[in-house]
């Protein structure tokens, strides 16, 4: 997917010559010097400069249909904030928010915009290929993202009340006609917006349209461009081609008046703007706060004012209460500045000033040329609009005529810059040095009559805030806030109780301390918050890693931690077994296999411990039986045999010490043998104290025989090795008359897990215990208890969907162990790509639980689809070379398929289209088998779960 961005021209050129592999799938370039385009002649520019540069030879229509495309303006001239006006408002630092993981510490305005346009791209029609934005907005969307219309052009919209709705464009659509555009409207005033009310529903345009090839081909033509060669003039979206769309449009234009328009709402979003100071920290501030719960909000520091944002900088300054509306960046600020209110402080090099910034001002230092800087002081609600000869221009929050007459500075045609536009008018002085700059900084700020000042301002160069714009040296100011950003890293590392660190993206921290020789930080005190200690301890391992230092010591202490906290947060009891069956009595457990429907990997701490999981599944019997059985049966000899009927193997446990040999993954019995040590065949977890194991039986009055049948290798997705602990746990509960539920055999099963090392999440064992098809839900924290909610299961046993579930073994195994520790990795380092993958799938487990309850079978296989899709994403080896080659010539069979689990072998699910398209898709596999072991198993809904019975 492409991303095509319109910048100021030093920041192009700062970025094609960095060539960075992050932007390797961007094209960025700035619009034409000395020419306005408009949003609509924009996009016709950077549409075309974009194919040229891809050198295609073919004609535009083709071209535009070939890929999709994010085209994000950002090139304008930022009159009303200027700190950001030479790299364009996109690249604008953004804090992290205080209530959100995985952000990274340098993320910009750019980082946070892509993710929802790159989520609406994924499901958008085949004929749209392009969205365009805005670059100085950013759009958070909490909820899901409602399936996009066929439309010529679709436009995102969001709810706002009249007061907002007033001073933005605005669509609106008949209350009867669902969300076609019936016309748009810039800035209705509120008698206006009542009038329409009545017969319409309105929402805000937040400039984020998304375009079909059609409708593109229009929007160049009427810019101008119709074949190669043409020069693109100006033409404006949102006032000349908006007015136009809709089905009662404002402005009369057949072409686009023939154009089927429909809105897109965003339920759950809420739109942030950063196009002036003021709002620079206003919606930093309305982010921040989104919460107020401090449940929710992740680092522990009460600022001094809330509307206080400070990053990238070295700062002595002691900020109280008083300050507020502050944003300092990329900045030195020493102990003898004093700070007011409303201050945009950027920019500034080291200095050791005398300053007093009176309130309401804002400084910018902007390195030009060798060893130089522009000064710009301006006013924190300065438009740069205006002729400087008006009475009625603003600079610094003042009349600026009235600032040459203070300074006895005569306004003349030398003072200008092509006109008087206070924008192109040569204010701001360059300076040689510290000293200059501060004494002329005073000067225009402070009102002295510093003659000496004057002459400076007088007779050094003077750039208007247009040339700051094409001169600024982006690689300095780049490099500056690097440098700052490395110092911050370290800071808030040490700082980690008050800080935001072990919150944000600690992939990217660690790419960035091994990069730059940052001190590691130490682990964590025992007493400190232990998901925190988790995080330390992974990220230590990590930049070791990368350092090329040992690294696994750390990455182990981090995993024995999480499974620490597990075992803790259980409330593990020791137990004290007791004989309650008769002599002659077996203990029969059996269980369904699960298949994960949605959500999988949400379950698996420590994600759910942060977030809390969703996992939609269904409980199945194979070929008409539950496939997981467990025997447990008294035994005359003092001893615990353990057998396997599946693996043909056979152990006779005589001592404790054999019985605690459970942490060999892969061991015939290292499930029932940590099963029983929880039991209290253990010392550890015994209520009583014993000499030896065989005295434990001769108290307990007998030995015990315990037999294993997993009709299912291990390895299949099903989540076979949960589930048989559950059914072991299950039928010893029974066994010893422990009298656990199916809730209580759940968790134990975690803890069981967790003793094993093998981790693991919750969905497993529960969605075999529990019958049917459910949805599992759980909060976070360590207490995990999913709550079940139970879905009708039409679509899996109605006659004309049942034969439609078909359940194939591919032969190939995949053991889950080590993809486990890889993702847990990457959830305990908070890395952004994973955590919002997983917030996806969250999600997405809620729209698959919506669609069984209303019936769809069609957009039930969408959902599965989309799970496989997820897990793809996730890990790379869910779906090796060998198992697509399973699915490719069967796929056009089914509404959607996947790979139970983790993926990469065991069980392919598939859902038919049809009945006659599932007996194509078992005669295509049947001829075809991918070895000797593939075959089709039966498979239906499990109605009991887990079962234990007597004899």
């Amino acid at each position: 997917m492409k991303k095509l961005i319109s910048l100021p021209p030093h920041m192009v050129t700062y970025l094609r010559r960095k060539n960075d592999p992050a932007f390797s799938d961007y094209f960025f370039t700035s619009d034409p010097v000395n020419k306005k385009l408009g949003s609509g002649g924009g996009t016709a520019w950077l549409l075309k400069e974009s194919k040229e540069n891809e050198a295609h030879r073919c004609d535009f229509l083709e071209w535009i249909g070939r890929e999709k495309r994010i085209l994000i303006h950002a090139g304008g001239q930022s009159r009303r904030l200027p700190a950001y006006a030479p790299t364009g408002k996109v690249f604008i630092p953004i804090p992290v928010f205080r209530w959100a993981r995985g952000q990274k510490i340098n993320q910009t305005l750019l980082s946070l915009q892509l993710p929802l346009y790159e989520k609406i791209m994924e499901d958008i029609p085949a004929n749209l290929h392009t969205l365009i934005t805005s670059g100085d907005v950013y759009i958070h969307n909490a909820g899901k993202i409602p399936k996009i219309p066929q439309a010529d052009i679709v436009c995102c919209g969001i709810w706002v009340d009249g007061e907002i709705a007033s001073r933005h464009g605005v669509f609106f659509f008949d209350r009867k006609s669902s969300f076609a555009l019936d016309f748009m409207l810039q800035k209705p005033d509120t008698e206006t917006l009542q009038q329409l009310s009545q017969t319409h529903y309105f929402m805000l345009d937040i400039g984020l349209w998304l375009l079909s090839d059609k409708a593109v081909t229009l929007l160049m033509k009427k810019s101008g461009y119709e074949k190669e060669g043409d020069e693109i003039q100006f033409y404006d979206l949102y006032s000349q081609f908006g007015p136009a769309m809709g089905n009662h449009p404002t402005i009369i234009d057949p072409e686009i008046n023939a154009l089927k328009v429909a809105i897109l709402p965003l339920h759950d979003a809420r739109f942030y703007h950063y196009g002036t100071s003021k709002e620079l920290v206003s919606s930093t501030l309305s982010l921040q706060n989104q919460t107020y719960n401090q449940k929710f909000i992740l680092h522990k520091k009460i600022k001094p004012h809330p509307a206080i944002f400070v990053q990238n900088s070295r700062i002595d300054y002691p900020l109280t209460a008083e300050n507020s509306d502050i944003w300092i960046e990329n900045s030195y600020i020493g102990n003898r500045w004093q700070i007011n209110k409303k201050h945009v402080l950027t920019g500034i090099p080291p200095n050791d000033w005398s300053l007093t910034v009176p309130e309401g001002i804002c400084i910018d230092g902007v390195p030009i040329g060798r060893n130089k800087y522009v000064i710009r002081p301006y006013g924190f609600e300065d438009t740069f609009s205006g002729s400087i000869h008006d009475s009625g221009t603003y600079w610094m929050g003042k009349p600026v005529k009235e600032w040459f007459a203070k300074r006895r500075i005569p306004v003349s045609d030398e003072l200008l810059f092509r006109t008087d536009d206070i924008q192109f008018s040569r204010l701001f002085p360059v300076c040689s040095g510290s000293e200059e700059m501060i004494s002329v900084l005073k000067w225009m700020i402070l009102e002295n009559a510093d003659e000496t000042a004057r002459e400076i301002w007088l007779k050094n160069k003077r750039l208007s805030a247009d040339e700051i714009l094409s001169q600024a040296d982006i690689q300095k100011i780049m490099d500056l806030r690097e440098a700052l950003l490395n110092e911050n890293r370290v800071t808030l590392s040490k700082n980690y109780a008050k800080s935001v660190f072990y919150q944000t993206d600690l992939e990217e921290q660690a790419h960035a301390f091994a990069k730059n020789r940052l001190p590691l930080p130490p682990p964590l005190p025992p007493e400190s918050d232990l998901l925190m200690q988790m995080h330390n301890r992974m990220f230590r391992s990590r930049t070791l890693e990368l350092s090329g230092l040992s690294f696994r010591e750390e990455r182990e202490k981090a995993f024995s931690l999480l499974r620490k906290g597990f075992i803790e947060a259980s409330g593990l009891k020791k137990m004290n077994p007791c004989l309650n069956v008769h002599p002659d009595q077996i203990v029969w457990a059996r269980s369904p296999v699960r298949i994960d429907l949605a959500g999988g990997w949400t379950d698996t701490p420590p994600y759910c411990l942060m977030e809390g999981g969703n996992v939609v599944n269904v409980a199945v019997e194979l070929n008409g039986q539950p496939p997981i059985q467990v025997y447990v049966k008294p035994s005359e000899k003092f001893t615990i045999t353990l057998r396997s009927i599946d693996l043909g193997a056979t152990e006779v446990v005589t001592d404790y010490a054999s019985l605690e040999q459970f942490y060999t993954v892969g061991s015939p019995f290292s499930i029932p043998k940590a099963a029983l040590a929880l039991c209290g065949f253990s010392p550890h977890f015994s209520e009583k104290t014993y000499s030896s194991l065989h005295e434990q039986l001769q108290q307990l009055g007998c030995g015990i025989e315990l037999t294993l049948l997993s009709a299912i290798p291990a390895g299949s997705g099903l989540g076979t090795s949960s589930i048989l602990a559950a059914t072991v746990l299950g039928a010893l509960s029974d066994f010893f008359g422990l009298q656990w539920s199916k809730t209580d055999i759940g968790k134990q099963t975690l803890v069981l897990e967790q003793l094993l090392t093998t981790g693991g999440g919750w969905q497993d064992q529960y969605g075999g215990v529990l019958h049917g098809v459910k949805l599992l839900h759980t909060y976070e924290g360590f207490d995990q208890e999913p709550v079940a909610g139970w879905l009708p299961d039409d679509l899996f046993t109605l006659p004309q969907y049942r034969d439609c579930h078909l359940l194939y073994y591919t032969g190939i195994t995949r053991t889950a162990k080590h993809i486990l520790q890889d993702i847990v990795a990457g959830m305990l380092l908070n890395k952004s790509e994973t955590l919002a993958l997983l917030t996806d799938m969250k999600l997405h487990a809620l729209d698959t639980a919506e669609t069984i309850q209303l019936g769809k079978f069609d957009d039930l296989g969408w959902c599965v689809n989309k799970t496989w899709e997820q897990k793809q994403r996730l890990d790379i080896g869910t779906n090796p070379p060998a198992i697509e080659k399973i699915i490719a010539p069967v796929k056009d069979y089914t509404l959607g398929l996947e790979l139970p689990g983790a993926g990469g072998g065991g069980y392919l699910y598939l859902i038919a289209k049809d009945p006659e398209a599932a007996v194509n898709i078992k005669r295509v596999l049947r001829e075809n088998p991918p070895n000797d072991k593939a075959r089709f198993v039966e498979m239906g809904v499990s109605q009991t779960g887990l079962q234990i019975t007597r004899s």
